[in-house]
């Protein structure tokens, strides 16, 4: 029996369970406005142990950007640039184009920032005044050279479409933090990455946890105002709808697509008032809208603060999970720079460099990076050697992804690539290592959270993956 044809069935009983859970709501306090309740999950367990975070940040650049060319310093490019890559490096493996080139050195200058001495180049010269935050991974790993199966890779640990995403995962462990938002929040930019929507996907979970996709520009939900000028014909329409999606439950019993489109038609109902006032940010300060570059003559720039400000708003009222979509910079290049890589860099990092920044000192003078975990990551990386003469293929051998808050420890890097740049040889690092330590921070053990399907229980982490215990605070 679902809960909904439990609760018809006791009618009787349904007043006093309704006042039962809004008076444990009104006895809970608050945590940075945001109401503690963890509403729709079914994994009562939860958390498995102490959580470090609530809420994570996922800032997604879509393409791929140059470990070489960002946090992962080497030397040798330079010192050998322009030469025979077969002969200064010795065996290359195929890539994606299969277009070997010269070394190439990178554009930028890498210099070393903050009390660590973190390297990080020119490319990033805000994230790079925030150094001493940061947990840089240089070793990560993807088993994927194509972007559309790398994206699955990075979002759900598998390189197949279909696969629950870990924001879903995140949303049916561990639920929302506010009744009137989604648990799973995508901001779109303006970029849907290679895979399409499936990349933020439910999967065989219910439907109820996949990613609720929301224009950082413009309207930003279908609907998301009341049509009807008058209150009392909203309120009508929406008894009406409800008399009939129980009569229809009523027909078709415990149907999870009917379920979950029930449930996600009260949620709307409910963000009707939530998200307007969400989206309004007409009220930050002007030092705000400075600090995170909203007023940038730069239209991208524009674009990502607007995502940035938004995520911190969204985590300060309780959604769990926020994933940032890459604005559209010089059409569908994104990172992707088989050619073209000064340009290609330079305008997505100049689109995405102070908002990210701004994001990290917004939230620690808020007192929200304790407890909110920033991950910064593209589907894998781009090879030391030049595709052409100005490009960089894909390279899922070994590139860099960073961490921030959320009891991270900040200001040092973790795992190491060769002298180029090029494998992960030292603490080499899967995606399902990356997943279970984002779980982990979470309160989640990636290896309890599961979901019963196709004759075995499934986790976001497959049978792989282990905490990265050493970058933790």
């Amino acid at each position: 029996m679902s809960r909904r044809e439990l609760l018809r069935r006791a009618s009787n009983g349904f007043g006093t369970l309704a006042l039962g859970t809004l008076l444990s709501r009104a006895s809970t306090p608050s945590l940075s406005g945001a109401s503690k309740t963890v509403t729709d999950t079914p994994v009562s367990s939860l958390p498995h142990h102490r959580a470090r975070a609530r809420s994570v940040i996922f800032l997604f650049m879509e393409g791929a950007v140059s470990q070489v060319d960002s946090f992962d310093h080497k030397p040798m490019l330079e010192k050998y640039h322009g030469q025979d890559a077969r002969k200064a490096m010795g065996r290359i493996e195929k890539t994606q184009f299969d277009s070997i080139g010269k070394i190439l050195k990178s554009p930028w200058t890498f210099r070393q920032h903050g009390q660590s001495g973190l390297w990080i180049s020119d490319l990033f010269p805000h994230i790079a005044r925030q150094a001493d935050d940061l947990c840089v991974l240089r070793s990560m790993t993807s088993t994927f050279p194509e972007h559309t199966s790398a994206n699955y890779f990075l979002h759900s640990g598998i390189g197949l479409q279909g696969r629950p995403s870990m924001g879903a995962w995140v949303n049916y462990g561990l639920g929302s933090l506010n009744d009137n938002l989604p648990g799973y929040v995508v901001l779109n930019g303006g970029q849907i990455p290679s895979g399409g929507l499936d990349n933020f996907g439910s999967g065989f979970l219910p439907a109820t946890f996949q990613g609720s996709l929301l224009q950082a520009h413009g309207t930003p939900l279908a609907n998301v105002v009341p049509s009807e000028k008058q209150s009392r014909l909203q309120q009508t329409k929406q008894r009406l709808v409800r008399r009939l999606n129980e009569h229809g439950l009523e027909q078709a019993g415990p149907v999870d697509a009917l379920e979950s489109a029930i449930r996600n038609y009260e949620l709307a109902a409910r963000m009707q008032v939530t998200i307007p006032e969400l989206m309004d940010i007409s009220g930050e300060t002007a030092a705000t809208r400075a600090l995170y570059g909203l007023d940038a003559p730069y239209e991208h720039t524009r674009t990502y603060a607007r995502e940035c400000i938004l995520a911190r708003r969204m985590v300060e009222r309780g959604v769990r999970f926020v994933e940032l979509t890459i604005p559209m910079v010089d059409g569908y290049s994104r990172w992707d720079a088989h050619g073209g890589l000064v340009k290609n860099h330079g305008d997505n990092a100049r689109a995405v460099d102070q908002p990210i920044a701004g994001l990290l000192i917004d939230l620690k003078q808020r007192g929200l990076l304790d407890e909110t975990l920033v991950v910064w990551a593209g589907e894998f990386g781009r090879t030391p050697f030049a595709q052409g003469s100005d490009g960089r293929d894909h390279n899922e051998y070994g590139f860099s992804v960073w961490l921030a808050g959320g009891g991270i420890r900040g200001g040092m890097a973790f795992g190491q690539t060769d002298d180029w740049g090029y494998k992960s040889v030292v603490d080499r690092l899967e995606m399902h290592d990356l997943h279970a330590t984002i779980l982990h921070q979470l309160g989640v053990h990636h290896e309890r959270l599961t979901y019963r399907f196709g004759g075995r229980d499934i986790r976001l982490t497959d049978v792989k993956g282990e905490v990265i215990r050493e970058i933790l605070a």
